[in-house]
């Protein structure tokens, strides 16, 4: 099977054709793309030739790799025939997705909020999807670009628009990523800001400028550092803690310890990119140990194949986990 997550060959004009035909001549202009655009990009990622005719796609290679592709228009076509636009990205996701026969792949996992409407765009964001919907507790590990935040951000939205929760609790560890930024002018809300940019950022991707601000002032959503969470108990509510890599054990026991009634707690964390001090055992690490036997706690592990932003992204994650990968085993046995 092709890797999916990057160009994988040059399209050659080997093997038989197989031919997907469409029903609407117009959803077709928009699936093939601007010049072709859509089925060029499917070609580098599967190693085919495309033909469009009419109604038609025809499909020219390896007959694996035909049926993978095959799969990837017929998803693409789907989403048009929902009203839904595609790009670069939406088509990345298709390859991605192309697997025969797989459940939890074609089940609906999409997820609206007030600006977009968000579908998984790999395997494992599949997955991770399917689990923020069946369970209370989500533990999401990984590379950046895999989604993590993004995707927990954008369900919790989703539950509090449709009154499943009445607010959310944003909050990330306090510590610097490899750097020491020294003083902070500002009152508190000024100086903890840096730290959560990601979490604003990934609210605005999904709701209005000024409805963001509106439910940030009324408190139905609220970022701040894990330092604030000591002492409270939050019921009712979506909690997002990311960059949990970055916690002591001490800190992970007491976010978890926070959850009331009807609460709703995914946790983030890339255990590859720690900013402890040396020495000091990741909480998120210490969790994973500490809660595995616990059926009802959930964990999903992406890898650089679930990278969704540049290709380059997904084959540079790949290169360092390589060389940590030749390090660990050049290591003499303790």
């Amino acid at each position: 099977m092709p890797n999916t997550s990057s160009p994988v060959s040059t399209p050659t004009k080997t093997g038989p054709y197989r031919t997907c035909e469409f029903s609407d001549n117009m959803l077709v202009q928009q699936l093939v793309g601007p010049h072709n655009a859509n089925l060029s990009r499917l070609e580098q990622r599967f190693g085919v030739v495309l033909h469009s005719r009419g109604n038609t796609v025809a499909i020219e290679g390896p007959p694996e790799n035909a049926a993978l592709t095959e799969i990837a228009l017929t998803r693409l076509y789907d989403r048009l025939t929902r009203g839904l636009p595609i790009d670069e990205g939406d088509v990345d996701g298709a390859a991605r997705m192309a697997v025969p026969d797989d459940t939890q792949v074609n089940m609906d996992l999409s997820i609206r909020t007030r600006k977009r409407h968000i579908s998984p765009r790999s395997r494992g964001q599949a997955k991770y999807l399917h689990v923020l919907n069946t369970n209370e507790l989500v533990f999401a590990l990984g590379p950046a670009g895999t989604g993590k935040t993004y995707l927990a951000v954008a369900k919790a939205v989703a539950m509090k628009l449709a009154g499943q929760v009445d607010r959310i609790i944003l909050s990330r560890p306090a510590v610097e990523a490899g750097e020491r930024l020294g003083f902070l002018p500002g009152d508190m809300r000024e100086k903890v800001d840096p730290y959560l940019r990601p979490l604003y950022d990934a609210l605005h991707e999904m709701l209005p400028g000024d409805q963001v601000a509106k439910l940030l002032l009324s408190g139905d959503i609220e970022v701040a550092p894990l330092a604030f969470m000591r002492g409270r108990t939050l019921s009712n509510a979506f909690i997002i803690l990311d960059e949990a890599q970055n916690t002591t054990a001490v800190q992970m026991k007491m976010a978890l310890t926070r959850m009331g009634e009807n609460a709703r707690m995914v946790v983030t964390g890339d255990l590859s990119q720690i900013d402890l001090p040396a020495g000091a055992k990741s909480g998120l690490a210490d969790a994973l140990d500490t809660l595995k036997g616990i059926s009802e706690i959930a964990a999903v592990t992406f890898t650089s194949r679930d990278v969704v932003r540049h290709d380059l992204v997904a084959q540079i994650v790949s290169a360092y986990d390589a060389r940590d990968t030749r390090q660990k085993a050049m290591k003499p046995p303790r």
